[in-house]
């Protein structure tokens, strides 16, 4: 999910209704007189180019799309050569502005990039074009490969602007180092190779215990802590002997946990949610089968599912909770944070099910636009089509690496193009019935439970352990309370887990400080060690 640190925040400046409206042409222009020439440098890339042509126009030399509200104008390219022009003008998907003939006379400073696509020929037969994300999801900015140009001052109602080259690149990702606690694992992957039809990878990030090599002999439980493109890193964790979070790991009395990141970042410009999918492939099945098994051969682990403890905030929080339910005899438990729509009658406050429109609560005589954040204290930050139209523009087809677009990407059906089935149309808002039962027979967790939870009980008995705050600045808190009440009223057998809220709490609310998650989750696996293994307590 949009964490507090990589969400993308809107900045609110047209009123929703006015985002998809046409304007006025300023006095004296002509329709279309407004186009720029983007092409590329050949000494930063040498063979042609498809993708998605952004284009940043700022009254300041501070380009900040969805920040600030930088508009941003997007079409896509094919094989675009080096040095051959491509032509961006009024036909530009635009965000605030629908369109590049929207903006004012004036001068401006203007930047492009070019979010760079591979094509894929999939196992299922459908070949699609898709960003080969390395692990720097929902920012194209940051995408090694990607292209961009510097800033160039155009005036509006004047002289034809000048070229734009996207003469620079981003460059590759540094490879993470191993330090003397902190271990990185990276596997190619058979299943999601099979799927994609070019070798995939997944990778995974070890903070070995306190200890870990005075003690060969031992072997530990593994807390697998699922989030966000964590890039080598588990936690705020450092060898610092300042840092806070070596301090709680070094502390005598911690938990003597191996704790595990992993990388899995899927062609679609972001994190695969860590569960099969037909647009995203066989992500569940590849962590379960493939990379776990040899990260835990290969770094000591206790390898049985009661010593196998999940836990993650929002993205994470959906992964960890998603994995304790699809795979209920690999994990031992899960306390999962803020997770992403559990119930699908609150995909945020949208009911897929229910509801007409995602965008607007329609009424006979009026209609309000639905909230996609607010703050703690009830002021609403975007609206939920400001999100979506902004996601549009910077790429359509879900290709956008935005929440919106991962989540459509991961739940719902391949189209007949080979890219995801819209769970609802990205201009009006209006939800396809269809494909949201679809999607809902297969990730609506509340769902999935109650429908199975006969055979599905017994194996997750005080297993699922869920927080959120309930001011969540994305309305998450709203399915949960879903979840609770069918979990609550399951007694054949009892779920025996917890649910806990925090009154005013924003995203990310957590009940526990210092070392008392994984002091709970310690409490847990001892429980439920079947020979009562204390080994690795020391």
């Amino acid at each position: 999910m949009k964490t507090t640190s990589s969400k993308i925040t809107v900045l609110i400046l047209l009123p929703a209704l006015l985002v998809a409206a046409a304007f006025a042409l300023p006095s004296g222009r002509a329709a279309g007189a407004v186009r720029f020439a983007v092409s590329i440098d050949p000494s930063v890339r040498a063979e042609p180019a498809s993708g998605r042509i952004l284009l940043l126009v700022s009254r300041t030399e501070r380009f900040n799309p969805g920040v600030n509200g930088t508009p941003v104008f997007g079409k896509n390219v094919e094989a675009l050569k080096p040095g051959e022009r491509a032509v961006v003008d009024e036909t530009a998907f635009g965000y605030p502005l629908r369109s590049l003939s929207d903006l004012p006379d004036g001068e401006y400073f203007v930047q492009a990039w070019l979010n760079v696509y591979t094509t894929f020929r999939r196992s299922d037969g459908k070949t699609v074009e898709l960003h080969m994300d390395q692990g720097e999801g929902q920012n194209w900015r940051r995408s090694p490969g990607n292209l961009f140009s510097d800033p160039v001052k155009v005036r509006i109602g004047g002289e034809a602007p000048a070229p734009i080259v996207l003469s620079r690149v981003v460059p590759p990702l540094p490879a993470s180092p191993d330090t003397p606690h902190l271990k990185h694992l990276r596997i190619q992957s058979e299943l999601l190779t099979r799927f994609w039809g070019r070798p995939m990878f997944l990778g995974a990030n070890i903070l070995l215990p306190k200890g870990y090599d005075e003690h060969p002999d031992v072997r530990y439980p593994v807390l697998y802590n699922q989030g966000h493109f964590p890039r080598g890193s588990v936690g705020r964790f450092s060898e610092s002997l300042t840092n806070p979070a070596f301090k709680i790991w070094d502390a005598d009395t911690a938990p003597r946990f191996i704790q595990v990141t992993i990388e899995h970042a899927c062609p679609y410009y972001d994190d695969s949610y860590g569960v099969n999918s037909e647009n995203v492939g066989p992500y569940g099945d590849a962590i379960v089968t493939e990379l776990i098994p040899r990260l835990e051969a290969t770094y000591r682990a206790i390898g049985r599912p009661w010593a196998r403890v999940l836990t993650g905030g929002s993205t994470g929080g959906w992964i960890s909770l998603a994995m304790q339910v699809f795979y209920p005899d690999v994990f031992g438990g899960t306390w999962s944070f803020c997770p992403d729509p559990v119930d699908f009658h609150k995909y945020q406050i949208v009911n897929l099910y229910n509801d007409a429109n995602a965008y607007r609560v329609e009424g006979e005589w009026m209609s309000v636009p639905r909230g996609g954040e607010r703050d703690t204290s009830g002021n609403l930050v975007y609206t939920m089509d400001q999100e979506c139209l902004y996601e549009e523009a910077i790429g359509d087809r879900s290709r956008s690496g935005g929440q919106w677009a991962i989540w459509n990407a991961v739940f719902a059906p391949v189209a007949a193009d080979g890219y995801p089935q819209p769970l609802w149309d990205p201009l009006t808002g209006r939800i396809d019935k269809a494909v949201a039962a679809w999607a809902g027979e297969r990730y609506d967790l509340r769902r999935r439970l109650e429908k199975d939870w006969p055979a599905l009980g017994p194996r997750l008995a005080g297993k699922i352990h869920v927080y959120c705050g309930r001011m969540d600045n994305f309305y998450l808190n709203e399915a949960c309370y879903l979840l609770q009440a069918f979990l609550e009223s399951a007694t054949n057998p009892a779920y025996g887990g917890e649910f806990k809220y925090g009154d005013r709490g924003g995203h990310g609310w957590s009940p526990f400080r210092g070392d008392e998650l994984t002091r709970a989750m310690a409490d847990h696996v001892l429980k439920n060690s079947p020979d009562g293994d204390k080994s690795w307590i020391y």
